[in-house]
């Protein structure tokens, strides 16, 4: 269903998969999640908090679609500050890890200069194929 390219000719990757192949039956188009608490407000938080808000919000949509992590091939992370996102790295990816496992599937982060909810510091979107 999704089968995972990391050609050794690029360099090696550290929290995403260089290119995803998918093929299966259903498509899921994620929006995008930030890290909105169940009334709709944006919780307190520097990134790491907000990151795993906004992650658990991704795969809370996912799972209701019938998905689980392994089943995302592509999320694309929108950050307000590009630098602080690469300071938190190793914790972000720590994050992933707990919530998302490590069946990484093509990633991008775009620097942003602002999201919908302006406290908002990073929102990820993506796409999942169900078997």
């Amino acid at each position: 269903m999704i089968r995972r390219i990391n050609p050794p000719e690029l360099s090696p990757p550290t929290g995403f998969t260089h290119a995803v192949a998918v093929t299966g039956s259903r498509l899921v188009l994620l929006a995008g999640q930030t890290a909105l608490d169940g009334v709709g407000r944006v919780i307190d938080g520097a990134l790491p908090a907000q990151f795993e808000r906004a992650l658990s919000n991704l795969l809370t949509a996912l799972r209701a679609a019938g998905g689980e992590p392994e089943h995302l091939a592509r999320v694309t992370v929108y950050a307000t500050d590009v630098a602080d996102y690469r300071a938190h790295a190793a914790q972000l990816g720590s994050i992933w890890r707990r919530l998302a496992g490590r069946d990484y599937p093509a990633m991008a982060v775009v620097g942003v200069v602002r999201l919908w909810d302006e406290q908002a510091l990073v929102e990820l979107d993506g796409i999942a194929l169900l078997p």
